[in-house]
């Protein structure tokens, strides 16, 4: 088929003087279609469109009659045309096959850009430098991460600029206010700017006070976070991610990224999180950051100065230390030295971990649990009296967490297999060993016994770890003859 280009070049060509033949092979057409379109209207514009069936509808009048109805009563466009034609199918046995399935789609498409409900309007936005950054959590479970061989479920934290497209990620646990904050906070420091807006969808309790205003205000901590960098905040509508447009786009394009990253990384596992994240982000900034040029300069010159310091990302909570010698913070239970019993404790929670005040002294830094009714016990603050009182170990609420390792797990159930009851208090001495003594030697001591089959008890396992001390010779020492001293001295005056 001619194009309106070839009769372009021909035309050229024939005004310079050159022959019909040497234009059309020049346009590279046939003389006789040069002959054709050499003079007149163009292809483009002779071309009729096609408006005219070349074989009988098979749905004449069904379609208005009882198809139609159907599409009108559908506002949410559900329906599909295999769903319609199985059901013309029941009505009309034997009329209708596969093989009509593409004409009545284009039957279906045609009725509903005629006559179909409204769709809905998206409303393309223009973005000024320096007024607006949003911010979200996103799962990247699917990604396949791994922290020293063991599966890393987590969350990312990212914020992006509206106008520019700079963004930045945090490696998260839960969408907590604690996350939220350490986020907002690390993106701006990093920027080193404040934008107008910050932008968010409704994150529950991080954002909102849920119990004073049923989610509708913001809360006590957001608030304040927000005064302290001079923030305006907007929030999208319940149950439209897309009003977040900006940040859900960033979500996609980053976690293409670190995917095809980790395909090209040939591994997915990590030594730490710290690791993990300080890659991840020197990826994003490759990747994508580096890319933003003037766009990003112009964005920082828009951009109002940072206050002094950054607000602590924690959040205060004081406990008093249980008789169990154990503390709750958010439903969730830890255990604490026992001499601490009876005190009233701080507790700074941030994210992904807890720090233990006392009198303004630092006693203890623990894992942050993200469950509610989850416990975290520490065998060495409760084992010094546990060997006192064995008996408890038995029924002990979170007897599980007695347990450091599979090879303090085997060594139990091999102790209850061969001595009952009584394993429970062999195996609270030798948990008591492996506070005194170190866990590390003890988990070794057990795991060697156990792989030669051997029947031991906690006296056996402190006898391998602390061998008897070999009995040293009995060395005399005899009076030394001082005369030969003297007579070393008078053959010394000789000589001289």
């Amino acid at each position: 088929m001619v194009t309106d280009g070839q009769v372009r070049v021909l035309r050229r060509k024939l005004m310079e003087g050159k022959t019909q033949e040497a234009a059309a092979a020049g346009a590279g057409m046939s003389v006789r279609s040069a002959r054709k379109w050499q003079a007149g209207s163009y292809p483009s514009q002779a071309h009729k469109p096609h408006l005219w069936r070349t074989r009988p509808d098979p749905f004449a009048g069904l379609f208005e009659s009882e198809i139609a109805p159907l599409l009108a009563a559908d506002e949410k466009r559900m329906l599909e045309a295999r769903t319609l034609l199985g059901e013309l199918d029941r009505r009309h046995p034997g009329c209708f096959s596969a093989h009509q399935l593409r004409t009545l789609q284009r039957r279906i498409r045609e009725w509903r850009a005629l006559h179909g409900p409204e769709k809905e309007v998206y409303f393309p936005q223009e973005h000024l430098p320096g007024r607006e950054a949003a911010f979200d959590f996103t799962n990247c479970n699917d990604l396949g991460v791994t922290i020293g061989g063991e599966r890393f479920l987590h969350l990312l934290f990212e914020l992006a600029l509206s106008y520019s497209g700079w963004r930045w990620q945090m490696v998260a646990a839960s969408e907590s206010f604690e996350a939220m904050a350490a986020g907002v906070q690390g993106a701006l420091w990093e920027l080193g700017g404040v934008s107008e807006v910050l932008r968010s969808d409704n994150l529950s309790a991080a954002t909102h006070d849920l119990r004073r205003s049923r989610g509708r205000a913001l809360n006590r901590r957001y608030r304040e976070l927000l005064d302290h960098y001079g923030l305006r905040s907007t929030l999208i509508q319940v149950g439209e991610p897309h009003e977040n447009g900006v940040v859900e786009q960033a979500h996609r394009r980053t976690k293409s990224i670190l995917a095809q990253a980790l395909l090209l990384r040939g591994a997915c596992d990590f030594r730490s999180i710290e690791d993990y994240q300080q890659w991840l982000r020197a990826v994003v900034d490759r990747e994508h950051n580096s890319s933003l040029g003037e766009r990003l300069l112009e964005e920082r010159h828009h951009l109002r100065p940072l206050p002094p310091a950054p607000i602590p990302a924690y959040t205060k909570i004081s406990a008093r230390v249980r008789r169990g010698s154990t503390i709750r913070v958010q439903d969730r239970t830890y255990s604490l030295p026992s001499r601490l019993i009876g005190e009233r404790v701080t507790v700074r929670l941030f994210d992904n971990h807890l720090e233990v005040y006392y009198r303004e002294r630092l006693v203890e830094r623990l894992p942050r649990l993200h469950h509610k009714g989850q416990a975290h016990i520490d065998y060495r603050h409760v084992i010094w009296t546990l060997v006192r009182k064995p008996g408890a170990f038995a029924r002990y609420r979170w007897r599980e967490d007695l347990f450091p390792s599979l090879v303090f797990r085997r060594a139990y159930d091999a102790l209850r297999s061969r001595l009952g009851e009584r394993a429970d208090t062999e195996y609270v001495r030798i948990l008591h060993l492996a506070a005194s003594r170190g866990e590390m030697v003890v988990q070794q001591t057990l795991c060697a016994m156990l792989d030669r089959d051997q029947r031991f008890d906690a006296e056996q396992v402190q006898k391998a770890i602390e061998p008897g001390r070999p009995q040293l010779p009995a060395v005399t020492i005899t009076r030394p003859d001082l005369r030969l001293y003297d007579a070393l001295l008078s053959a010394g005056e000789v000589v001289s």
